[in-house]
């Protein structure tokens, strides 16, 4: 069995012993049936990674011995920062995981002129913690160490009103602009998509005003769950460390 990777929001420290949070404990004691003595990986999203064991397992409680330390770093040297429209169903949790696993460094969930998803209040928070703990799901499958960042939920204008720094793409089916004929020297890249339906013309029109390129991916229009991942796919191809 390969060993698992398990996150923490506790600092880690060679040598010290951590009781582990709720679910990871329930993960390692129930789902996988660990006991006392195997090994594990931790990582607190600070950089690098821990070797770990078990040291007791009592009511689905875990406590667990971190041992060395590896500077492992599987992070792209570019910092994307993924803003896109809230879909409706399982389409944003899939979003979520696959961005994270191509890279994704931000996340930011919009609130956009199509959107048809209704959220406030507790439910917006909890939603939000869900998806950031898609987020940390998916790097303890892909080996990554630092868990991107899930924004607190923007409308579009909210969104364009922050300055965001680097390269800015907003994705436009209709216009004939193409990844492979941009010109990049910065390892700052802001994506911005639409949910289903795609952003609006005025939504197009002021996020080019506040200098987003537009960009289309090719002849055929993507879903909104395909057009992010392929984007991102392409620009970790072109300036990062996928190809």
């Amino acid at each position: 069995m390969r060993i698992p990777r398990i996150f923490t929001a506790q600092p880690l420290i060679t040598g010290s012993s951590i009781q582990l949070e709720e679910g990871a404990a329930r993960h390692l004691s129930s789902a996988l049936r660990m006991s006392v003595g195997q090994n594990i990986i931790l990582f607190d999203g600070r950089g690098g990674e821990y070797s770990a064991a078990l040291t007791e397992v009592k009511k689905g409680k875990v406590w667990v011995a971190v041992n060395e330390f590896s500077d492992q770093d599987l992070e792209s040297p570019l910092k994307i920062q993924l803003a896109i429209g809230i879909s409706r169903g399982e389409r944003m949790d899939w979003i979520v995981q696959k961005a994270t696993e191509l890279g994704a460094t931000e996340i930011t969930p919009l609130f956009t002129e199509r959107c048809e998803v209704k959220l406030s209040g507790e439910r917006l928070e909890k939603k939000t913690r869900h998806w950031q703990q898609i987020a940390i799901s998916a790097c303890e499958q892909c080996q990554r160490n630092i868990v991107p960042v899930i924004n607190s939920v923007a409308t579009i204008d909210q969104y364009l009103a922050d300055p965001v720094i680097g390269l800015k793409l907003v994705l436009h089916h209709r216009t004939e602009n193409r990844l492979a004929e941009m010109t990049n020297s910065n390892n700052n890249i802001a994506l911005l998509v639409g949910p289903e339906g795609g952003l609006s013309d005025r939504e197009i029109e002021t996020a080019i005003k506040h200098n987003f390129a537009a960009l289309a991916l090719g002849p055929r229009v993507l879903r909104t769950e395909t057009a992010p991942l392929a984007a991102i796919s392409i620009i970790q191809s072109i300036w990062g460390d996928m190809g």
